[in-house]
């Protein structure tokens, strides 16, 4: 099976991956590629990403994408195999192409979104171990949502494209110094989702006290188009996209508070659902959640090969 490798796709070629993508989520319900890969493929992305294709006549049957800008966790990669194509060895042979780039000894994280994500199945048939857990946890937003109850003297506004976001990154770095994920944003990386269809300053809540920014709750809305309909074959959801506490903060319910007036504000977009995803090693944010009405839903698994 050829296998066709490209430092940078071009239009064509991103539209077909789209596509691709596309055609996955609306079958698995599940999107395969994280929101990192998707921007990349929209906005061009990490320099040294690396894209393989497998064509099946004129059509594209399988993607994949290598990140190599994390020296220290090692590659990440994320393959999507279209529908029609599965159980044709598709997937393995772009997995195959992905080590042979990385070549011997290099350590190379396989992510599969979704427990019945046909990624799961791949790793450990090709010895793939078990390296990390997402959670992906949901509430139903027809459930009464209780207001916040706000630390003493703690405002909260709404978000200002082209003012806060450099406070912002200031905070949402120190609050997330730990988590590489989160904690090395850029300006570009606010400057590139402020682009996206779904951002929205006004469900973007930012918490001050004595002049400054001490939190924030950003939530996103998944499944919705600009026009008002479905992008894809299932509802709307709101997502907690990113609560991030100040440490000066810590210790004083600001999360649980903020966590809830974004709830209230997707509930009253009319939004039957509510997600966010977790790590599995944090059972102080899990237990959080579960007291606001969250349970498990589904996990995305980071493989590592052995």
């Amino acid at each position: 099976m050829n296998v066709v490798h490209r430092s940078r796709l071009d239009a064509d070629e991103v539209r077909d991956v789209l596509r691709l993508v596309d055609e996955v989520t609306d079958a698995d319900g599940t999107r395969p590629l994280s929101e990192h890969v998707m921007m990349h493929l929209r906005y061009g992305g990490d320099t040294p990403a690396k894209n393989y294709l497998v064509w099946s006549d004129d059509e594209l049957a399988g993607y994949a994408h290598l990140d190599t800008t994390d020296t220290v966790e090692g590659a990440s990669a994320e393959v999507a195999v279209g529908p029609r194509h599965r159980g044709m060895g598709v997937g393995k042979s772009l997995v195959e192409a992905i080590l042979a780039e990385a070549g011997d000894g290099a350590r190379v994280r396989l992510w599969a979104h979704g427990q019945s994500s046909g990624a799961v199945e791949l790793a450990r048939a090709m010895g793939f171990r078990r390296e990390r857990v997402l959670w992906q946890m949901r509430r139903s937003l027809y459930a009464p949502v209780p207001a916040p109850v706000w630390p003493d003297g703690v405002t909260v506004r709404t978000f200002v494209v082209g003012q806060d976001e450099e406070e912002w990154l200031e905070i949402n770095n120190r609050a997330f110094a730990a988590h590489p994920d989160q904690g090395t944003w850029t300006l570009e990386d606010v400057r590139l989702r402020e682009r996206e269809p779904w951002f929205d300053a006004a469900g973007f809540f930012l918490a001050e006290a004595e002049g400054r920014m001490v939190g924030f709750h950003w939530t996103k809305v998944h499944g919705a188009d600009p026009s008002g309909g479905h992008d894809h074959a299932h509802e709307p959801i709101g997502e907690v996209y990113v609560v991030g506490i100040d440490p000066s903060m810590q210790g004083r319910a600001l999360g649980p508070a903020l966590t809830l007036r974004g709830l209230q504000y997707l509930r009253a977009r009319g939004l039957p659902q509510c997600m966010l995803y977790v790590d599995e090693v944090n059972t102080n944010a899990i237990r959080t959640y579960e007291r606001l009405g969250f349970a498990k839903w589904d996990v995305d698994v980071c493989f590592l090969q052995s």
